[in-house]
């Protein structure tokens, strides 16, 4: 597999390009602000991108989307509950090939209601739902819950050695494990729900506390 993560600007965002082998078919993920450099990084890599995944109907996340497909006529891919997008949608726990590669849609609603986490080969392309140390940015009702379900019902049941890629490059690292993060991500370590919100709404002074950019 080539697996390429890719800043491309605005807050630190990554987009990703995934190819199955030289030669072969790839899917791009989030290529927001440059997606010509995604483009011309598959050609270099000689593959064709077959599909643009979204993990999110943020324009940071979308922006990109248009170009890419007008440059590859690629499908976009994104949750049926997103608004405004000229895309095919892709439900829980869809499986669907891109060339060889086999990619697992998980559906992890908080951050916004259609975040979808993306699974290949053992690489979790996290979006906006986990981030290194972090987790996605909500309110403290419904979406906050939402969210705390996705990450224990959904993400932390992976397997410790699973890649964790996110949509930023937020945190002491670009990328984790989920392992890692069950171990050391404060807002994973609460004990409940109240704990979980409690810290979201304390996170800057927590922070501050614990010598955290």
């Amino acid at each position: 597999m080539i697996f390429e993560q890719i800043p491309v600007g605005g807050d630190r965002n990554f987009a990703y390009l995934v190819g199955d082998r030289p030669g072969g078919s790839a899917f791009a993920v989030d290529p927001s602000y440059s997606p010509r450099r995604v483009f011309d990084l598959a050609r270099e890599r000689n593959l064709t991108i077959r599909a643009i995944l979204c993990t999110h109907d943020h324009p940071d996340h979308t922006n990109g989307n248009e170009e890419l497909r007008a440059l590859t006529g690629a499908d976009v891919r994104i949750h049926p509950s997103a608004s405004g997008q000229r895309a095919k949608g892709v439900a829980d726990g869809e499986v669907f090939r891109v060339g060889d590669l086999e990619v697992r849609a998980i559906h992890t609603p908080g951050h916004t209601p259609d975040s979808v986490c993306f699974l290949v080969g053992g690489k979790l392309l996290s979006g906006d739902t986990l981030f290194v140390g972090k987790v996605g940015g909500t309110g403290t009702g419904d979406d906050a819950r939402a969210e705390y379900e996705s990450l224990h019902e959904k993400l932390l049941v992976l397997t410790d050695e699973t890649e964790v890629w996110p949509g930023h490059d937020y945190g002491v690292r670009p990328s984790s494990t989920i392992g890692d993060e069950r171990r050391t991500n404060p807002f994973l370590l609460q004990p409940d729900f109240a704990s979980f919100v409690a810290l979201k709404k304390n996170w800057l002074q927590y922070k501050k506390e614990h010598g955290i950019k």
